[in-house]
């Protein structure tokens, strides 16, 4: 498991704001219907959720390629930080306590990972669920907010699965 440095949180947390202001309406159309326009964050949340699971809990495949993407964030982060604003590269930030996935919820993640490979290449929202996905994987592990809700995920997805699967 590869854990996240401040380079790599800088990379998830920028991700976050690129989307948030993407996604801003302004302030009348957000009150005329704040309902509406909550709805459009649902993609980049859903994806950002199966980002954590991935960079958490999943090995194999799934889990090099989430690895290997927070290890190229964790770099490109230090780089920026390094050049950017003369910080230093390389020092870790809190590593989150998680709770690892059942054989179940590791079915569900393969699962996950189908849906989200099509509906990525064949939605509007293909743009959104990658970048939640990338940010995701680069907050998952930090100790901060977005890492206290790696456990909860966890226990959904553990949930899930075993549900699914003791049904057959």
């Amino acid at each position: 498991m590869t854990f996240v440095t401040y380079g790599g949180v800088t990379v998830g947390l920028l991700l976050l704001a690129w989307h948030v202001a993407d996604w801003w309406p302004g302030t009348k159309a957000l009150r005329s219907s704040p309902a509406q326009h909550a709805a459009y964050l649902l993609p980049f949340l859903l994806a950002w959720s199966y980002g954590v699971l991935t960079v958490l809990g999943v090995g194999g495949l799934i889990g090099w390629v989430a690895d290997t993407t927070l290890w190229i964030s964790n770099w490109l982060g230090d780089v920026a930080l390094v050049w950017g604003v003369g910080g230093q590269a390389g020092q870790t930030a809190g590593a989150a306590r998680y709770l690892p996935l059942t054989q179940a919820g590791g079915g569900i993640v393969l699962i996950l990972t189908a849906v989200m490979i099509v509906l990525s290449r064949k939605t509007r929202y293909g743009v959104d669920l990658k970048r939640g996905a990338w940010c995701g994987v680069c907050l998952g592990t930090s100790a901060g907010v977005a890492g206290f809700a790696a456990a909860p995920i966890a226990v959904a997805v553990n949930w899930l699965g075993d549900g699914l699967y003791g049904a057959f």
